[in-house]
């Protein structure tokens, strides 16, 4: 008789996992994915109100970590503290949308600061307590199309997000020996609380749609799937790679 090979589990239970700038949108929408598999889900975000509410609305298996993770002290602190993760998503960002020529030193640091020095360190505080625990686990960075293409007045995000391309190839190769993957997830422009306001410019919204070729905004449920592949023992082989989900954007 044939033996059939089995489907990979995508069933998280057991399993501990750190969601930053989970209090909405892309964040909260990977936590939720990750909760629904069945692991412990911890939220973190800087507002403690914001935070509770959202561990509160996904229930038993989640709770909530107020955690500024620019505070590099509290990030090495908490994290250890509320650990070991089996995964991490290192979500945590922002953007402030310039012309190069309008660019100063604080956007820069704001945007450099948050979404790459930050989401080094939170990886690396992560990292520490699987090695101390002598465990495997999964690092997923939320990255962006920007982080393999150009974009007007986005020069400081892509900075940040080709930055966290090899940055997380780079911690592959770290840590592979040691059974800790670690990729990114790199998604067109998301409808969030965060970047609703720009799609209110009709002209930006245009721009927008015509190059996302399946011809809409993504939505954050759009990317759970790809952060519980991520995740789980289905994507064992994966480690520095991305996964672009983008609509089409980039294959023209």
């Amino acid at each position: 008789m044939t033996e059939l090979p089995q489907t990979p589990s995508f069933d998280l239970s057991g399993q501990h996992a750190l969601v930053t700038g989970a209090g909405r949108g892309i964040g909260f929408a990977a936590a939720c994915a990750l909760a629904q598999a069945g692991a412990q889900v911890t939220l973190a975000a800087r507002t403690s109100t914001e935070i509770e509410a959202a561990a509160a609305a996904i229930g038993g298996n989640a709770q909530a970590l107020a955690l500024d993770v620019s505070d590099l002290g509290a990030v090495s602190d908490c994290i250890a503290a509320a650990g070991p993760f089996d995964i991490l998503v290192n979500n945590a960002g922002t953007n402030r949308p310039k012309p190069i020529w309008d660019v100063n030193e604080d956007d820069f640091d704001a945007v450099i600061d948050l979404n790459l020095k930050s989401a080094f360190f939170v990886a690396q505080a992560v990292v520490k307590g699987l090695l101390a625990a002598k465990k495997q686990g999964s690092l997923i960075h939320l990255s962006s199309q920007m982080g393999q293409v150009g974009g007007p007045n986005r020069s400081l995000y892509c900075a940040s997000k080709w930055g966290m391309e090899g940055m997380s190839k780079a911690f592959a190769l770290d840590l592979a020996p040691h059974g800790i993957r670690s990729n990114t997830i790199a998604p067109t422009f998301i409808e969030t609380p965060m970047t609703k306001p720009f799609f209110e410019d009709e002209a930006f919204l245009s721009s927008v749609l015509s190059k996302i070729k399946l011809g809409r905004l993504g939505q954050v449920e759009d990317l759970m799937g790809a952060v519980l592949f991520l995740a789980s023992p289905a994507s064992a082989m994966m480690t520095g790679s991305t996964m672009t989900v983008d609509g089409g954007w980039t294959a023209e």
